[in-house]
């Protein structure tokens, strides 16, 4: 006996049923008639895209999905197909699989296993499957199951004691820092255990926050990976298999640090932009490192064409910062302007001069300056239709080290979930492909260059010893004395979780950004803005 599965890592768009469906149509037909292929297989949720989210509470759209089934049935006759759907019973919603065959639906199966941590809220709209769902191709017991299923202990086991020789899993597993080590060990522990083969189709494609990269991967019975598609982008791969074993194929490399966050993130912006609609990006380009590293990750996802750059210097901002955007703009061959903001902030000083002049600058008169500055880049994404992109870090999302309606402006925040170690070593690594950021902007101390001879570490602890801080506090839950036991100093735990602490309302009010760490601001990590605790 032999059998050829295709796996379909497709980039859905969620919501959009008929860009999805023809989608699947037409990846189908290209599995039947150039890979001659007997099944082809689609990630979780596919006719809808993944996470819908509460469009899943709406009648009309769950519907419109039911309708696409036929459609796609129809269209691909010839090859059996496993697409994944919200499907209406009179039990509930479920998140389910659909087999079709012959221009019908000949199998259905119902997720068993639904995640309700991190970023996903499925129990919110599904309830529970119990059973097992196994098709004949080519006289193979192939067992369907989805995503979450593989990950709990005794679903698979189930699956082969009710006579499944091989498994097929829907997947939507969005990508944070060496996720697919994670998959991948999961996935080998339970097929070797079981020697049971399994074909793990997985979605690409960024969603909101989130972002997919696929390397879909194929185990054998003895546990050893034998196909892996590559990371962040779609193909159609055809797997053999002697029987119900899959024969060693290409294998791409798998996750690598830093390449692969950047990876994340120009793929998390290309399809933020392009999904919504925008006829390209504009921010403001400062001469410092995350505005630089913001600006590379932007050409590099949609084209130089489509980005625009701004240039708004004070009396305080240095010559050398100038200097370095404008030559970061052109290496990068993007249209730049200049738009001085001294006469505004002078106007505004003035205008305020009553309410406001104790005699004393402070806090107040600088965030003047950063305020300012979005509203002259808000009104040129207005008229232009471009998206403005925020180039604050999770550092300074974590510790408030942001202006409300100044630097947090904008539509989209696509290094929100970077920390400042983490900027420079993507911008080294960009610069490793080709150099589009100056040395000076990697080797100057940072600064917000609203004060005179302003720098971060004059209001906040130094890097080095803030990131592993706020990794400790924000992504491990650790407690304060916990990360004091691990050797750092009390003066700056405590300084950082306060500011941490205090500050959520802001990030509350900050644009989506993309999730590359295990637990992200947004959707991943929710806490109270009104709380009597204290992480102290």
């Amino acid at each position: 006996m032999s059998l050829k599965i295709a796996i379909a890592q497709v980039n859905f768009i969620v919501g959009d049923i008929g860009f999805n469906t023809n989608k699947i149509i037409e990846s189908a037909c290209y599995a039947r008639d150039q890979l001659a292929a007997d099944l082809v297989v689609f990630s979780e949720l596919s006719i809808t895209g993944y996470p819908p989210e509460d469009l899943l509470l709406r009648p009309d759209f769950i519907a419109r999905a039911k309708l696409a089934v036929d459609e796609i049935a129809l269209a691909t006759l010839g090859i059996d197909v496993l697409v994944g759907l919200p499907e209406l019973a009179d039990e509930g919603l479920f998140n389910s699989a659909f087999l079709l065959r012959n221009g019908g639906v000949l199998v259905r199966y119902r997720k068993n296993a639904l995640p309700n941590y991190g970023v996903f809220d499925e129990k919110r709209y599904f309830i529970e499957g119990d059973g097992c769902s196994l098709v004949s191709v080519n006289g193979i017991n192939i067992a369907i199951t989805i995503c979450e299923d593989v990950w709990q202990a005794g679903i698979l086991a189930k699956n082969k004691a009710a006579g499944a020789q091989l498994v097929v899993t829907l997947n939507a597993s969005p990508f944070h820092a060496a996720k697919i080590h994670q998959r991948e060990a999961v996935v080998v522990a339970q097929a070797k255990a079981l020697q049971l083969p399994l074909v793990y189709v997985n979605q690409v494609g960024g969603q909101d926050e989130l972002v997919f990269d696929g390397a879909s991967f194929v185990v054998d019975a003895a546990g050893e990976v034998v196909f892996r598609a590559e990371e962040f982008k779609e193909q159609i791969s055809l797997i053999d298999f002697d029987g119900y074993h899959p024969v060693k194929g290409q294998c791409a490399p798998l996750y690598s640090p830093i390449a692969s966050e950047y990876q994340a993130l120009v793929l998390g912006i290309r399809d933020y932009v392009l999904k919504n609609g925008f006829q390209g990006v504009i921010l403001g380009l400062s001469g410092g490192i995350d505005s630089a590293l913001v600006l590379a990750l932007a050409v590099d996802a949609l084209g130089a064409s489509k980005v625009d750059v701004v240039l708004m210097p004070s009396r305080y901002t240095q010559s050398m910062s100038n200097e370095d955007a404008l030559e970061e703009a052109k290496l990068l061959g993007v249209k730049h302007h200049i738009v001085p903001i001294e006469s505004v902030v002078v106007a505004f000083n003035t205008l305020l001069a009553e309410v406001l002049d104790d005699g004393v600058g402070g806090v107040t008169e600088e965030n003047i300056q950063a305020r300012c500055r979005g509203v002259i880049l808000m009104a040129m994404s207005n008229k232009q239709g471009k998206l403005l992109l925020t180039t604050g870090n999770k550092s300074e999302m974590s510790v408030g080290y942001a202006t409300l309606y100044g630097d947090m402006a904008g539509g989209f925040a696509p290094i929100k979930d970077v920390p400042k170690l983490l900027v420079y070593q993507l911008a080294r690594y960009r610069n490793s492909l080709t150099a589009v950021i100056p040395d000076r902007v990697l080797t100057r101390p940072p600064s917000a260059e609203l004060a005179p001879d302003q720098r971060d570490d004059d209001s906040l602890p130094p890097y080095d010893i803030l990131d592993p801080i706020l990794e400790r506090y924000v992504e491990q839950d650790q407690s304060a004395a916990e990360i004091i036991a691990a050797g750092y100093a009390p003066e700056y735990v405590y300084r950082a979780i306060q500011l941490v602490d205090r500050t959520e309302y802001k990030r509350r009010q900050s644009p989506p950004g993309i999730k590359i760490s295990p637990r992200a601001y947004g959707r991943d990590r929710r806490y109270p803005i009104t709380t009597g605790y204290k992480g102290v």
